[in-house]
């Protein structure tokens, strides 16, 4: 990978040494005018001539012509004439370098090493210990170290350095980095690859890609919850500034969701929700930029065009699409003229590209979450029983994994198809009762080992089975995910239902402080009540990343408090969320903290007193359909 250009060969030209020199390392002044010149032909791209004029140089030269030697065999490389260096560089006597130079001249002995197939000598020469690295040469340095290191078969230790040099790169440079250190850890293969997560810490740098990687190799891996650190938007940068720290909107904002088709439902829920947040961002005088909504119809090929229109239409940043497929297709298109917040995650395991953030409505977010619920309250021991759906499935195994890392032990699990009444024998398979009863006759005085049950299904379905689950005198703690509530109150339904807790939306219970009221817009927007209201929600908070997206990527531990949860940014582009648990009693649901209090809960800007602002009738659409079945998968992820 070349990773400098002219640009970075300004640096080059004009390091400067700090340090103490020995009488014999000299370096010409580069300011006279035959040396500006040849600078100049190099930042310009002319590297042949450029090379030609340091060449000149070198021979017309008191003193210091290694330098210039050394700055034309840099030009030739940069020409992709690396073997032309070759004869100048043999003409350099190292010790007459300064130290800066020296480590220059080390690289480029580097680089030929390594295309002649020298590994040993590329090693030695890119591993010294005590290097004394210029910045501007670190990268190089890395990258040619990681080179040296996959030749000579040492795929942990070429992955562990590109890891580092991730962190210095970006755009292009980036991506094909990230591509790399995937590829060098899938050559290490499944299990050596858990081994040596299995004894990492939980903040070792290494971790977060070893889990990318083993989940592209189809290995269930635990989703530990994010370490939420401190809020955005503590801070107001100055005095009379409308916005607070780390707020920054381009001018122009595209919205891709399906409006017309299958989705449509969905797609108007979510878009409701972003123009209602957005709309309630003007009591604080926030900038907002101009946001045009787009079709993206019901192919994939209709959403690949109206992002290209919505890019030929001058947007800078992009808000969707929403479906796996079509979040695919915008990536596939390689390197994104406008960065994209997705609203979900597609399909394949790939980094999202350069320039793209992932946020959706992952049922595996929920699986983990109920995992650690259950683990940290004492419960270490789990059976699951889910619907056949492919969401629950999704919840279950993500439950799974993270609740054997954590040390827990499932005991058995099991699905039921939600076109079924009886399960009986469903339950039956789960074995809890046999379990329950060897364990107390074998030790009357002994409490039975404590143990939960993880469900996932939809209201109707769970209705069905927690009455029967009581029947079989399993009274374990019961644990579920979002599904299990309508997004309203029905007492006299979900009577059945008490004990149970689930995670969900923290707007649903007005459990998170500084957003508007739930009841509020639910009475003025029908798009925002029942199973609607989670996308509506995730509609108001696609509009409160927008803001603070770059903040949330560049800043690890700072999160957003919005109303489908807790937001974090991992290092690869995807936002997570963090929900609240709620628990039905008398048939109602209620949040069982109460609410998500916080320290300094930022506003989208500095908050001023006034009522909530509602989205002007120009931005708010019609009132949504009741949400169709075929927009589970937005819920569904």
């Amino acid at each position: 990978m070349r990773t400098f250009r002219a640009a970075a060969l300004g640096l080059l030209v004009a390091a400067a040494l700090s340090a103490c020199v020995p009488p014999a390392a000299q370096r010409p002044s580069d300011n006279a005018p035959a040396a500006q010149h040849a600078a100049d032909l190099l930042r310009q791209g002319q590297f042949d001539q450029a090379a030609q004029a340091y060449l000149t140089l070198a021979e017309e030269a008191a003193t210091g012509g290694d330098h210039y030697r050394l700055l034309a065999a840099e030009a030739y490389r940069q020409e992709g004439m690396l073997e032309r260096a070759a004869p100048v560089l043999a003409q350099i006597r190292r010790d007459r370098l300064v130290p800066a130079d020296a480590v220059h001249y080390d690289l480029l002995q580097a680089e030929l090493a390594l295309q002649h197939h020298d590994v040993a000598r590329a090693l030695t020469l890119t591993t010294q210990a005590n290097l004394q690295v210029p910045p501007e040469l670190a990268t190089r340095l890395l990258e040619l170290r990681a080179r040296a290191m996959a030749a000579s078969n040492d795929y942990w230790g070429a992955a562990h350095t590109r890891v580092q040099l991730d962190e210095t790169l970006s755009g292009a440079d980036r991506a094909q980095n990230r591509k790399q250190v995937i590829d060098l850890l899938s050559r290490l293969g499944a299990d050596p690859l858990k081994q040596r997560a299995a004894a990492m810490q939980p903040g070792d740098r290494m971790l977060p890609w070893i889990n990318e990687v083993l989940t592209q190799l189809g290995v269930a891996v635990a989703r530990p919850q994010p370490n939420l650190g401190q809020p955005v938007g503590t801070e107001v940068p100055g005095a009379n500034a409308n916005v607070r720290e780390g707020y920054k909107v381009p001018p122009q904002i595209a919205l891709l969701l399906p409006l017309s088709g299958p989705l449509a439902g969905a797609g108007s829920s979510i878009r409701e929700g972003f123009y209602a947040a957005y709309a309630d961002a003007t009591r604080n005088n926030a900038p907002r930029p101009d946001v045009r909504s787009y079709d993206t119809g019901s192919t994939p090929a209709q959403t690949v065009k109206a992002y290209q229109q919505a890019v030929s239409d001058g947007a800078q940043l992009v808000v969707g699409p929403l479906t796996r497929d079509d979040v695919a297709a915008v990536f596939a298109q390689g390197q994104l003229p406008a960065p994209v917040l997705a609203l979900n995650h597609p399909d394949g395991q790939n980094l999202p590209p350069t320039g793209a953030s992932e946020f959706g409505l992952l049922p595996e977010t929920e699986g983990a979450l109920a995992a650690d619920h259950m683990y940290d309250g004492g419960l270490h021991r789990a059976y699951v029983l889910v619907s056949s759906e492919d969401f629950a499935q999704r919840a279950a195994s993500a439950f799974k994994a993270e609740f054997a890392a954590k040390g827990g032990t499932l005991v058995s699990s099991g699905s039921i198809d939600p076109a079924t009444v009886n399960y009986a024998t469903a339950i039956r398979g789960l074995g809890a009762s046999t379990y329950i009863d060897s364990s107390a006759s074998a030790d009357p005085n002994a409490n039975p080992p404590e143990a939960g049950i993880f469900i996932s299904m939809r209201p109707q379905q769970a209705r069905l089975l927690v009455p029967q689950l009581r029947l079989a005198r399993l009274d374990l703690p019961l644990f579920a995910t979002s599904h299990i509530y309508g997004g309203v109150d029905d007492a006299a339904a979900d009577r059945d239902l008490d004990g149970v807790q689930f995670s969900d939306a923290p707007w649903l219970f007005d459990a998170q402080p500084g957003l508007p009221n739930h009841a509020d817009i639910t009475a003025l927007l029908p798009a925002a009540r029942g199973t609607s209201a989670r996308l509506f929600a995730f509609g108001m908070d696609a509009w409160n990343l927008v803001p603070y997206l770059d903040w949330l990527h560049a800043h690890p531990g700072s999160y957003l408090p919005g109303a489908s949860g807790q937001l974090t940014a991992d290092q690869f582009g995807r936002v997570r969320r963090v929900l609240i648990w709620a628990k039905f009693q008398d048939g109602v649901a209620h949040p069982i903290s109460g609410s998500l209090q916080t320290d300094n809960v930022p506003a989208q800007a500095p908050p001023v007193d006034g009522p909530l602002n509602p989205a002007p009738a120009s931005t708010i659409t019609p009132a949504a359909a009741p949400l169709p079945a075929a927009a589970s998968s937005a819920h569904g992820g």
